[in-house]
């Protein structure tokens, strides 16, 4: 009873025209995309991608700009003590 129902199977797997190649190829996504639309080379001509990236750059540079300020202001306390100290010495 087992032979009777392995044979249809055996027929079906042997069939030639089953046995064919696949004419399509997968997908193929790099690390960290998302499958969308827009990506890779797309993403650098869409205007919002471009004003939101010009954006982030106004705001880092601020940010910086701020950061270096205060630096500079730290440095010029810690040069007026230095001069202080001296004197006193």
């Amino acid at each position: 009873m087992q032979s009777a129902t392995l044979r249809p199977i055996l027929r079906i797997t042997t069939n030639p025209t089953l046995l064919r190649s696949l004419s399509t190829t997968p997908k193929i996504m790099g690390a960290g995309d998302t499958g969308s639309t827009r990506s890779g080379f797309m993403a650098e001509k869409d205007s919002f991608a471009k004003r939101e990236a010009a954006h982030e750059g106004m705001y880092i540079r601020q940010i910086e700009k701020e950061k270096l300020e205060h630096l500079k202001k730290k440095l010029k306390e810690q040069r007026k003590h230095m001069n202080e100290l001296d004197k006193h010495l």
